[in-house]
């Protein structure tokens, strides 16, 4: 079966022939490795490395969407990864395990263990999505959302809309492969269950338990991660900070320096002449914020409750 795919490779000069090779002997080593390991875990059942386990586990998918699912990245990220898929995969799994699959204790480890793992696939997968479209989203939309920070847009404001667009491309893959389950595909838990013997109808149980866990799953991860993105790209200031991108592969750094670089400038320099928001405004009644500038002149409008007035700003060169 790699023979073919190489030679598809070869003949349709898709340069892929020696990917294929690599990721077949890795998936070769690692499984292996992987069944040697959880054979030892499922004799002792010890939580001490149970839980190293899951651990180790995320923090392999932490890095994986840091360093290779994401195009680019920034500081907090690997951390933010790590929270959000290994928080979110142990609390659905011991949830799901302990109410729906009647396991106890719930980190038993030879159901928690594949449960998990298959929550921090979906989990990387959907973050991986959620990530990557907030930062294409406030890379794309740069001067609109800019534009919205200096006529007092909060943080919020500006992110809600960047949030809600990435999480629905996130979970599409995982309401689609739902909804499809069943009647398209064989999932492969009930495959599994088929293959060693097992009552089918009770497989297809275990099947829709855990379809609704990796929905869950994918839904609470990607969250946490796009909020945490977008918290980061857009500071507390407010100020979009595209200049805290760093490109994970160098070809790819062309597209993070200019341009972001001297957008985060150019938000940095409005902050002074920002307005503030109308929640402030309604605090804080007698707020005086400037509300724009025009630059032929070099003068500012000053906008307060009490009337409009124009001051003389500072010449360019000052």
């Amino acid at each position: 079966m790699l023979a073919i795919n190489i030679a598809l490779s070869v003949w349709l000069g898709l340069g892929m022939s020696k990917s294929l090779i690599v990721s077949t002997v890795r998936c070769i080593v690692q499984l292996t490795v992987l069944g040697m390991v959880l054979n030892q875990l499922f004799l002792t059942e010890n939580p001490v490395y149970i839980f190293s386990m899951v651990l180790g586990l995320g923090t392999l998918a932490a890095f994986e969407v840091t360093y290779w699912r994401s195009k680019h990245r920034f500081p907090g990220m690997f951390a933010g990864a790590f929270v959000a898929i290994t928080g979110s995969a142990v609390g659905v799994a011991l949830f799901g395990n302990a109410l729906s699959l009647n396991t106890h204790p719930a980190y038993t480890a030879q159901k928690f263990i594949p449960t998990v793992g298959m929550l921090f696939g979906a989990n990387l997968i959907g973050v991986s999505i959620g990530v990557n479209a907030v930062m294409s989203s406030l890379d794309t939309h740069r001067d609109r959302i800019e534009s919205a920070l200096c006529y007092g847009a909060s943080r919020w404001e500006t992110m809600k809309p960047v949030v809600v667009a990435s999480l629905k491309s996130a979970l599409v893959p995982s309401i689609s492969n739902m909804s499809a389950c069943g009647l398209l595909s064989i999932p492969g838990l009930m495959v599994g269950w088929s293959l060693s013997g097992a009552n089918v109808l009770m497989a297809s149980r275990y099947q829709m338990v855990v379809m609704i866990m990796l929905t869950a799953s994918t839904a609470l991860s990607t969250m946490l991660a796009v909020i945490f993105c977008a918290s980061v790209l857009i500071n507390g200031t407010p100020v979009l900070r595209l200049d805290l991108l760093t490109a994970n592969k160098p070809k790819q750094a062309a597209s993070v320096s200019g341009a972001s670089r001297s957008s985060s400038r150019m938000t940095l320099l409005r902050a002074g002449l920002r307005p503030k928001s109308d929640l402030y405004l309604s605090r804080n009644p007698s707020c005086v914020a400037v509300a724009s500038t025009t630059t032929s002149s070099s003068t500012a409008t000053i906008r307060s409750h009490s009337g409009v007035r124009l001051i003389s700003a500072a010449a360019a060169g000052r």
